[in-house]
């Protein structure tokens, strides 16, 4: 049919019936594809242009959140490592306060148990002085009742003397 058509022209010059069939044919072809082919065509590319720009939206939301998060666990991350130097300050000062308390304490301690030695001593020697008071006394007692019931020659008062203190050395011995 192309070719009689193409022929038939030459001959005849313009054939305006044919023409015409053919526009009417291409009109109708091409609103034919425009509603079958081009809309669910222009359709889906719409589709999918929304569905790309949905995504592009949703992934520089979830960018803007992953920053966000980032930096808010910067911030946690620096508040604890805040936290953690002040736990260690304090740390340190309650060792030091503990330190100087105990330091204190056994200075306390040390001073007590000096004055309480120094009250032992002074308490011991006055005990001693006591005991060797009580011995001279009684040694003089004796001494002076013997010389009461005898007179002793210089010889015989120092072998008594020396037997008293032997005495007394064995009785401070056995207590």
């Amino acid at each position: 049919m192309n070719s009689t058509f193409l022929l038939g022209a030459a001959e005849e010059g313009f054939a305006w019936g044919d023409f015409l069939f053919y526009l009417v044919l291409f009109i109708i072809l091409m609103a034919l594809i425009k509603k079958f082919a081009w809309g669910p065509v222009t359709e889906m590319m719409e589709k999918r242009a929304t569905k790309i720009a949905t995504d592009i939206d949703a992934a520089e939301e979830s960018r803007k959140r992953a920053e966000d998060l980032a930096q808010k666990r910067e911030e946690a991350l620096q508040a604890s490592r805040t936290e953690a130097s002040e736990i260690v300050n304090r740390a340190k000062q309650n060792g030091e306060q503990q330190k100087a308390t105990i330091v204190s304490a056994a200075h306390d301690e040390v001073v007590t148990m000096k004055a309480n030695a120094k009250k032992d001593i002074q308490q011991e020697r006055q005990e001693a002085l006591a005991s060797v008071k009580n011995d001279v006394a009684e040694l003089s007692i004796e001494i002076a009742s013997k010389i009461i019931q005898k007179e002793l020659s210089a010889a015989d008062q120092k072998a008594l003397v020396d037997s008293y203190i032997e005495g007394l050395g064995k009785q401070n011995g056995i207590r």
